[in-house]
C-alpha cells in the first residue's frame, strides 16, 4: 500500500477525492481538509509570520525570495520517520506551498523508501484536472482519476449552464491580495466567465499580478470579490481597511452600488483542487443571487 505525504493543501484534497485518505501518512501545516487530515503528522512550517497583516506578509515574502530563501521549512526528521512512498508538492507558486526545491533540499531523495515525488503545476483549470490525473497515475489508479475528473467537470458544467442563463453579465474584479493590491489570475478568470461574469483583471493561466489603484478605478467593476490567498472569511474581512480607507475606494461603482463581497480565499478561491467546484458555486451565488440559492452565504462569502 502507498504511504503518501502531501506538502500542499490542494493535494490533500485531491488525495481525498481519489479515495486515498487512508493511505496518507503526513501533511503540510496548511492541510485542513478533510477534517481527518488534521490528525496526521505535520511535515512543514512557515518561516515567516503568517499572522502579520497583508503589507508585512508581502514584505517578508519578498525579502525571503530576494535572498533565495524558502518561505517554508520541511521537517526532515518527520519524513525519515514516516518513510513515504509518494511525496506530493508543487511548482506553481513557491509562496503558496512547499515547492519541489524545498523537497529536494530535504532528505526525501535519501530516504530508504525512495519516494516518488509528484510535482503539481496548477496554472489553469485544465492543469488542475491534469494534476488530479497525475496523482491518480502515480498511485496506479489512473482510471479512477478519470472518473473523478469527469464528475467534477460535470458538476461545474451544471452550475455554469445555470449561471450563464441569467440575464445579467456583471463586470467583475477579483482581488487576491489587499496590500499591495493583486488581481486574481490562474484559474480565477476562467471561473468568473463560467459563473456568467465578465472578468476585468488578471489573465487566465498566468500568475496573479500586482495591481495599481488607477487600474482598478479605470476598470470600475460592477462587482468586486476579495479573496486573499491564505485568508479565511473572518481574516479577509478584518483586513479590509487596506481598501476601505483608500481615498479612491468610494469612487468605485461596485462600492456605490453595494456589490462588494469578501470570500474565503484560503479553502476555495486560491486552492487548486476539487473544491474549485464550490468556488464556482460561490461566485455564481454572488453574481446571480436571484438565480441561485445562497447556500454558502455567511460561511464562505458575505457582502461587505
Amino acid at each position: 500500500m502507498p504511504r503518501i505525504v502531501s506538502l500542499i493543501s490542494s493535494a490533500t484534497e485531491i488525495i481525498h477525492a481519489l479515495g486515498e485518505t487512508s493511505n496518507q501518512v503526513g501533511r503540510s501545516h496548511e492541510c485542513d481538509f478533510p477534517l481527518e487530515a488534521a490528525a496526521l503528522p505535520v511535515c512543514t512550517k512557515p518561516t515567516i509570520d503568517i499572522h502579520a497583516d497583508s503589507r508585512e506578509i508581502d514584505r517578508a515574502v519578498k525579502d525571503r525570495v530576494r535572498n533565495a530563501l524558502s518561505v517554508y521549512e520541511v521537517f526532515d526528521e518527520v519524513l525519515e520517520r514516516l518513510q513515504p512512498t509518494h511525496i506530493v508538492t508543487q511548482t506553481q507558486c513557491e509562496v503558496c506551498a512547499v515547492s519541489l526545491r524545498d523537497v529536494e533540499r530535504s532528505v526525501a531523495l535519501r530516504l530508504a523508501s525512495r519516494p516518488k515525488i509528484i510535482s503539481l503545476t496548477p496554472n489553469s483549470l485544465a492543469h488542475v484536472w491534469d494534476d488530479i490525473r497525475r496523482v491518480a497515475g502515480a498511485l496506479e489508479i489512473a482510471e479512477h482519476g478519470e472518473v473523478v475528473v469527469a464528475q467534477l467537470q460535470a458538476r461545474m458544467c451544471a452550475i455554469s449552464e445555470k449561471a450563464r442563463a441569467a440575464f445579467e453579465r456583471p463586470r467583475v474584479a477579483c482581488i487576491e491580495w489587499q496590500e499591495p493590491l493583486m488581481s486574481a489570475g490562474n484559474w480565477m478568470p476562467e471561473l468568473v466567465e463560467m459563473a456568467g461574469g465578465v472578468n476585468l483583471l488578471g489573465e487566465p493561466g498566468k500568475h496573479s499580478g500586482y495591481l495599481q489603484w488607477a487600474e482598478l478605478v479605470t476598470a470600475d467593476p460592477d462587482v468586486i470579490v476579495i479573496a486573499p490567498c491564505g485568508f479565511d472569511l473572518a481574516r479577509t474581512a478584518q483586513q479590509m481597511y487596506w481598501l476601505t480607507e483608500h481615498p479612491e475606494w468610494h469612487r468605485l461603482r461596485a462600492v456605490q452600488n453595494s456589490r462588494v463581497y469578501v470570500a474565503d480565499g484560503n479553502q476555495y478561491f486560491n486552492r487548486p483542487g476539487p473544491r474549485l467546484v464550490e468556488t464556482l458555486q460561490i461566485l455564481s451565488e454572488i453574481l446571480h443571487p436571484e438565480t441561485f440559492a445562497l447556500a454558502f452565504e455567511g460561511t464562505r462569502w458575505q457582502k461587505l
